[in-house]
């Protein structure tokens, strides 16, 4: 069953804007990462939940969506993320908590998925103009990592890695995403 909630929990990118993910659900999916293991157990992370779309707008403009797809700006209007989780470091408790926000994050993750969800993790982000955007007191807080959230409005299929050797995810001409992921067989030494 595990196994095959992460092979579900997939990134996705365009969304059913209208479909919203409620204050109730996206604290539920906080408590989750709360509940994570922690380095040293400082728990330094914090979160900063937006589910309004006049915020949701201003965390939009501080996003890099997809590398791997240079003609593509991001989802358009009416395919945008319904919510998203600012993961942030308090900086009194600790900092470059790099593992922390990849627990949590996942976590986040796999949660939105088993309540039909699904998202993006982001790290490409203007930090400073989120910051200034949500408040965030940047002497207090890093903003780490976005995670954007919605319901999935496209399809996302697992591939084998081409015989090059690359691993840049793409889209077909139906707009299907593939990403390709090793063999079991070639990532154990």
């Amino acid at each position: 069953m595990l196994k095959e909630l992460v092979s579900k929990c997939r990134t996705y990118r365009r969304f059913y804007q209208e479909t919203p993910i409620s204050e109730e659900d996206l604290l539920e999916l906080i408590d989750l990462a709360r509940l994570t293991a922690s380095t040293a157990n400082s728990q330094a992370l914090k979160f900063r939940i937006s589910h309004t779309p006049e915020e949701n707008a201003l965390i939009f403009d501080t996003l890099g969506w997809a590398g791997a797809l240079p003609d593509w700006d991001g989802p358009v209007e009416g395919e945008r993320p319904s919510a998203y989780i600012v993961i942030l470091c308090d900086l009194s408790l600790g900092k470059n908590k790099l593992t922390d926000d990849g627990i949590a994050a996942q976590t986040i993750m796999l949660g939105a998925t088993e309540k039909g969800y699904g998202g993006c993790m982001l790290g490409n982000v203007q930090r400073s103009q989120l910051a200034e955007a949500l408040g965030i007191d940047t002497s207090l807080y890093s903003v780490d990592l976005v995670l954007a959230l919605g319901k999935p409005k496209e399809e996302v299929v697992i591939v084998p890695v081409k015989e090059d050797g690359s691993v840049t995810y793409y889209r077909d001409e139906n707009q299907i995403h593939y990403v390709p992921k090793r063999a079991l067989k070639d990532i154990i030494i």
